[in-house]
C-alpha cells in the first residue's frame, strides 16, 4: 500500500489558519484522497487534555516545550503514523515548525534543546509539505486584539513576541529545502484560495 501523504498548515496567530484549513481539507476530500484532519497540540484525548493546559495555565518555558513535544509524541503514535501507514493522507494544523517558531523564537528556548526533542519524539518523520501563511506581525496582532473571544495566553502575547515568532519560522523555512511552501495571507480569502489550489496541484 503506498504511504500517505503529510501536509501541514502553520501561521501566525491571526493569519487566517483556521479558515483556510477547513477550505483546504475540503479541496483535498473532493481531489479524492481520504484525509485525516487533525491538529497541534491536541489531535488525540491527552493531547486535547494538554491542549488546554498549554493554552490556559502559565508554566516554565521548559515545561511548555515538553508538554507540546509529549503531546506530539502520542498525536503521532496514535493518529498520525497510523493514518500514513492506511495510505490516508493527514492534513496537520501545526507541528514542529511552531514548536521552532513559538517556543524558540517568541520565547527564546535554545534551538538545540528543540533539535534534541525533535530527533527523540518523532526520529526521520517530518511533513512532505507545510505550507505557512505569512503575514506581517503587526497585522496579525491587530486581528487577534480584535477577535470577539476570550484569547488564550499565547494570543495574549504582544506584536514584538508576533515579531520574533514570524522571523523563526522565515528562518525555517530558509532552511527546509523546498518543505515549506509560503503563501502571501495578507491577500483576500479567494486570492489565497487560488494559490492553495495551485500548491496542492503542483505536490
Amino acid at each position: 500500500m503506498t504511504r500517505g501523504k503529510f501536509i501541514t498548515l502553520e501561521g501566525l496567530d491571526g493569519a487566517g489558519k483556521s479558515t483556510q484549513l477547513i477550505w483546504l481539507a475540503e479541496h483535498l476530500r473532493q481531489g479524492g484522497r481520504s484525509l485525516v484532519q487533525t491538529r497541534e497540540p491536541g489531535g488525540t484525548p491527552l493531547g486535547e487534555k494538554l491542549r488546554t493546559l498549554l493554552l490556559a495555565e502559565p508554566m516554565h518555558l521548559e515545561t511548555e516545550a515538553l508538554l507540546m513535544f509529549a503531546a506530539r509524541r502520542e498525536h503521532i503514535a496514535v493518529v498520525i503514523e497510523p493514518a500514513l501507514a492506511r495510505g490516508d493522507w493527514v492534513l496537520c494544523d501545526r507541528f514542529t515548525d511552531a514548536s521552532f517558531a513559538y517556543q524558540g523564537g517568541g520565547r527564546g528556548l535554545g534551538c538545540d534543546k528543540l533539535a534534541a526533542l525533535e530527533q527523540w519524539v518523532q526520529g526521520d518523520l517530518q511533513p512532505d509539505m507545510t505550507i505557512f501563511l505569512d503575514i506581517p506581525a503587526e497585522q496579525a496582532h491587530q486581528r487577534v486584539v480584535g477577535m470577539n473571544r476570550e484569547l488564550d495566553r499565547f494570543e495574549r502575547e504582544q506584536a514584538a513576541f508576533f515579531e520574533r515568532v514570524r522571523l523563526a519560522y522565515l528562518e525555517r523555512e530558509a532552511a527546509s529545502m523546498g518543505r515549506i511552501r509560503i503563501v502571501n495571507a495578507s491577500r483576500s480569502i479567494p486570492e489565497i484560495q487560488k494559490e492553495l489550489e495551485k500548491i496542492i496541484a503542483t505536490f
